[in-house]
């Protein structure tokens, strides 16, 4: 059978095991489910949870595929889970059919290398690895991340995620005040602390790469 190239995704919870189990497993199936209905379009195989603290996936294309990892970023802080994942976005062979139901069943080297990839990735500080066949946007896109990730991982829970929820919604810090019931003046003070600008730009310049 002619090898296929597919960009497989996979991730895994850091930290679990440090972590409230049940409560942990429980967000984590619940990121899953709701990240599958949102980007149902965009995977052709879904995200499925496989040891427990991890998922894998097949997405159908790389545009698709940074867009599901911003969504569940972006999930995560709107339900303000208390968990952080680390991604492996890899471009390789899967030798078998793309199961569209559940991400088991399939083989090949991409996966292997997925597999590896996200193991060997426990050891660094970023969260996101990408890499595709081409190595000048693979750089592109892994230093741009470098970027989001120092972004939202300033963002405390408690003190933070409710209010850039605010902000993913609604956009322009005048409609955060008035939903909030904060004066514009704390809410324009807030944007530029957040740095809600540098973060929808770095998400910009992430799209622009993989148009």
């Amino acid at each position: 059978m002619e090898k296929k190239y597919q960009y497989i995704l996979m991730a895994d919870i850091i930290s679990s095991r440090k972590s409230d189990q049940k409560m942990l497993m429980e967000h984590f199936a619940r990121l899953v489910s709701t990240s599958n209905s949102r980007n149902k379009p965009a995977l052709a195989s879904p995200l499925t949870i496989t040891l427990g603290d991890e998922f894998q996936s097949i997405a159908k294309n790389l545009k698709s595929a940074l867009q599901v990892i911003i969504s569940i970023e972006e999930l995560i802080i709107q339900e303000q889970y208390g968990f952080k994942l680390r991604y492996v976005l890899l471009e390789g062979e899967i030798d078998t059919p793309i199961n569209e139901q559940i991400a088991y069943g399939m083989l090949g080297e991409g996966l292997t290398r997925a597999r590896k990839a996200l193991t060997e990735a426990k050891g660094n500080k970023a969260r996101f690895s990408v890499d595709v066949k081409n190595k000048k946007l693979t750089n592109a896109l892994n230093n741009s991340l470098v970027i989001y990730q120092s972004l939202i991982d300033g963002w405390k829970i408690a003190k933070d995620y409710a209010l850039i929820t605010e902000f993913l919604m609604f956009g322009d810090y005048k409609k955060v005040a008035n939903e909030t019931g904060k004066t514009r003046s704390q809410i324009w003070k807030r944007e530029k602390s957040l740095k809600i600008n540098e973060y929808i730009a770095i998400k910009e310049v992430i799209h622009y790469l993989i148009l």
